[in-house]
């Protein structure tokens, strides 16, 4: 599994395809946090809710790297199509840790305060929610589930939409209320992990639904 980790991040790192996504999330987190002044959890709930697109964007082009064909022979290598989509999903994963990174001190260059752990952990489990949510709807909308370019882009979008007006439903419409609405991270940390647990969920359960209908086209 390391093996195809590896290997999935040097053809992303080749094909460049991650800069787009990278820039996106970069040029968001500077926009919406430079002139931020109020509490670190509403900065962090800007960073999160700049996170879930560009998840889906690299979830998407990390999928969208290899053809079919060349899919299959990695597939037949690595013991079985299952492998690589779970080596995928963990690349993918990974890629949002190190923009959660990137997310977590951009914020405080851009100002001048000063975080306590509370304030570093509500930061990360909301970028993490965000991230699994949007790589759930990053593979369930890539060319693994949506042959036609066009159908796989409208589901984003009104996955996208639903996950961020979902009220009471959507796990990141829950987590960035609440960020938005509790000013202390101490107080924030508790609410915003179930949002999170939930976010895992979906992730699991995008990968199994994406796993079988892929495996009934293989």
């Amino acid at each position: 599994m390391i093996a195809l980790v590896r290997y999935q991040f040097t053809v992303l790192l080749l094909s460049q395809r991650y800069l787009a996504p990278l820039l996106l999330f970069l040029g968001l987190v500077a926009v919406l946090t430079s002139s931020d002044t109020g509490p670190l959890t509403a900065t962090y709930a800007a960073v999160a809710g700049a996170m879930l697109p560009c998840s889906v964007w690299l979830m998407t082009a990390l999928v969208g790297l290899e053809e079919r064909t060349h899919r299959s022979v990695v597939a037949t290598s690595a013991g079985g199509h299952g492998r690589v989509l779970l080596a995928t999903v963990a690349t993918a994963t990974a890629g949002c840790l190190l923009l959660t990174a990137a997310g977590l001190a951009l914020p405080l260059m851009f100002g001048t305060r000063t975080p306590g752990l509370a304030d570093l952990a509500v930061g990360t489990t909301a970028q993490l929610a965000c991230a699994f949510t949007g790589t759930a709807i990053g593979l369930l909308c890539s060319p693994l589930v949506f042959r036609r370019q066009g159908y796989a882009l409208t589901g984003a979008l009104v996955l996208l939409l639903a996950a961020l007006l979902g009220k009471g439903v959507s796990p990141v419409n829950i987590l960035l209320t609440r960020l938005q609405n509790t000013p202390d991270s101490a107080n924030a940390l508790v609410p915003v992990s179930v949002p999170l647990a939930a976010a895992a969920g979906l992730l699991v359960a995008a990968t199994a639904v994406t796993q079988v209908i892929a495996g009934r086209r293989a």
